[in-house]
C-alpha cells in the first residue's frame, strides 16, 4: 500500500495559495482510521491540544465526533491559523477554540493545562528540535497518567521500510534537509528521557503508526 504522503498538496498551508479555507487531501483519507484509535483512548471530558493543526480539518473532525472534549487547535503558520479560524467559523462547533500561535520549540507554550495532546503529521515535516520541544512542553503541560498522541510515518526497528515510504522520505529531506522520517525508537527514547514511562504503538493504514505516550 502506498504513504498518503507520497505527493501531498499541499505540502504546507503556506503554499496552499491564500485560500480561507485549506483542504489536505491526506486529512480526508486518515482522519477516521485516527478517529477510531482515539475513540478508545481519549479521556471522557476535559480539553484536548492539537499541535501543528494544519488546515485545521482534523481538529473539525474530531470535535464533531467527540463533542463532550473541547478542542483547542494551534499552529505557527499564519496561513495555517486563518485556515483553522475559517473552519471553525464553517462547522458552527462550540467545543472548538480559537486557534492559539503556539511554536513547539519555544519555551514556554501559551497554554497552561490540558487532559491530552494530539499531533499529527508534524514530526516528519519539521526539524528534530521541533520533537525536542514537543516532548519538552508536554511534560510541562501534562500530568500522571495523561497523553500525547502522535501519528504519522516512523521508520521501525527489523522491518523494512515500504518504498513509499523511502520516496517520501528522500523527497522531505531534499525540501529541508532536516525533515525526514524518524525513527521510532528514537522518538521513544526522547520521550523517556522527558518523563514519559510508557508508549502503545499501532500500526496504522499506509504505513502510518499512531503512538500514546503516557507520563
Amino acid at each position: 500500500m502506498q504513504s498518503e504522503f507520497l505527493t501531498p498538496q499541499p505540502w504546507l498551508p503556506s503554499e496552499a495559495g491564500g485560500q480561507e479555507r485549506i483542504f489536505a487531501p491526506s486529512t480526508q483519507r486518515n482522519r477516521d482510521a485516527i478517529a477510531s484509535i482515539l475513540g478508545g483512548l481519549l479521556p471522557r471530558d476535559g480539553l484536548i491540544l492539537e499541535l501543528a493543526s494544519g488546515s485545521g480539518e482534523h481538529v473539525i473532525h474530531f470535535a464533531s465526533l467527540f463533542p463532550q472534549l473541547t478542542w483547542q487547535p494551534s499552529d505557527t503558520d499564519a496561513h495555517a491559523l486563518a485556515s483553522i479560524e475559517a473552519w471553525r467559523q464553517h462547522s458552527g462547533l462550540a467545543n472548538v477554540r480559537t486557534p492559539l500561535s503556539l511554536d513547539v520549540a519555544a519555551p514556554v507554550w501559551p497554554i497552561r493545562s490540558a487532559e491530552a495532546v494530539l499531533c499529527v503529521n508534524m514530526v516528519h515535516i519539521s526539524p528534530w528540535s521541533s520533537t525536542e520541544g514537543l516532548m519538552r512542553g508536554c511534560r510541562q503541560l501534562l500530568t500522571r497518567g495523561q497523553p500525547l498522541f502522535l501519528y504519522g510515518p516512523f521508520l521501525q526497528p527489523g522491518l523494512e521500510t515500504a518504498p513509499s515510504n523511502v520516496a517520501f522520505d528522500a523527497s522531505l529531506r531534499e525540501r529541508n534537509a532536516e525533515w525526514g522520517l524518524r525513527a521510532i525508537e528514537d522518538v521513544i527514547a526522547l520521550a523517556r528521557r522527558n518523563g514519559f514511562s510508557r508508549e502503545q504503538v499501532i500500526s496504522m493504514p499506509a504505513n502510518n503508526l499512531f503512538i500514546a505516550l503516557y507520563i
